[in-house]
C-alpha cells in the first residue's frame, strides 16, 4: 500500500504564525490527540528526525522506515525546507514540521507507526511535534526525546527497561525509560493514537543496541550526513 491512501491532506493552517497564535493553535488542536489501545502489529516504524544547515536558514529533514521483524531499513529519505519560524522551545513544530512533512510524503510504503525525535503529550500544552504530525497524518505517533522539557520524575534504576512515571501538575504525562543498562533515560510520550503502553514497548524492543531506538537515531545520523554533505557542497 503507498502513502498516497492515506490521503494526507494539506495543514489546515498556516505555518506562518507570530508566537502567540501558535500556542493558541496548540491549544485548540491538543484536543484532537486521541490515546487509545494500539492494534495489529508494530512492525514498519518510521523515524524522523531533523536538524538545521550551517547557515542557519534551511532544515534538513529525515525519515527512515524501520523494520522492526527483520531488524533492518526499508527506505530512508531526506527533504529541505527553508526556515520561516524563530527557535522558541515549546513551539518546535513550527519550525520543522515543514520539511518533516516533506519527507515523511516521500516513502512509499505506509508505516505502522511513527516515532519522533521529540515530544508528544509530555509538553506544557500537551501538543509536542509528535502529536502534531500524528494529527496531521492520522497516524499512531509515539514522542521519543532525550531531554525533558517540562514535568517531574524520580531517577529509574540503572538497568535496561527501569522506568518511572513523568508528571505534570499531577498528570501523568509520560515515562522516564532507560533502554540500556547504564545510559541516560529517554522521555517517551504518547504522540497520537495509542498508549503509552505501547510506546514504552516500541521504544524498548527498537533499542537493540544504542541508547536511541534505531528508527531515532538511523533518522539522526541521516540528516547529520546530509547536513556535512550541504556544508561541503557549499564549502
Amino acid at each position: 500500500m503507498r502513502l498516497e491512501s492515506l490521503k494526507i491532506p494539506p495543514p489546515p493552517h498556516s505555518w506562518r504564525l507570530t508566537p502567540r497564535r501558535a500556542i493558541a493553535l496548540q491549544r485548540r488542536l491538543c484536543g484532537l490527540v486521541s490515546q487509545e489501545a494500539f492494534t495489529g502489529e508494530a512492525r514498519f516504524i518510521a523515524g524522523l528526525d531533523g536538524a538545521f544547515t550551517i547557515d542557519g536558514q534551511q532544515c534538513i529533514a529525515g525519515v527512515v522506515l524501520w523494520d522492526l521483524r527483520n531488524q533492518s531499513v526499508v527506505e530512508q529519505h531526506i527533504a529541505l525546507r527553508r526556515l520561516r519560524f524563530p527557535y522558541i522551545p515549546g513551539l518546535l513544530s513550527f519550525r520543522e514540521l515543514p520539511a518533516w512533512l516533506a519527507a515523511f510524503r516521500k516513502l512509499e510504503r505506509v508505516p505502522d507507526l511513527l516515532m519522533c525525535d521529540g515530544q508528544g503529550l509530555a509538553h506544557p500544552r500537551r501538543f509536542g511535534i509528535a502529536s502534531h504530525i500524528g494529527v496531521l497524518c492520522g497516524l499512531p505517533t509515539i514522542g521519543c526525546a532525550k531531554s525533558r522539557l517540562v514535568g517531574t520524575h524520580t531517577d529509574p534504576r540503572k538497568k535496561r527497561g527501569a522506568r518511572v512515571p513523568l508528571y505534570d501538575k499531577e498528570q501523568r504525562i509520560g515515562t522516564v525509560l532507560r533502554t540500556q543498562t547504564g545510559v541516560r533515560p529517554l522521555y517517551v510520550s504518547v504522540g497520537h493514537r495509542l498508549d503509552l503502553a505501547t510506546a514504552e514497548e516500541v521504544v524498548l524492543r527498537c533499542a537493540v543496541r544504542y541508547r536511541l531506538p534505531e528508527p531515532t537515531r538511523l533518522a539522526d545520523r541521516l540528516v547529520a550526513q546530509a547536513k556535512r554533505g550541504a556544508a561541503a557542497a557549499c564549502g
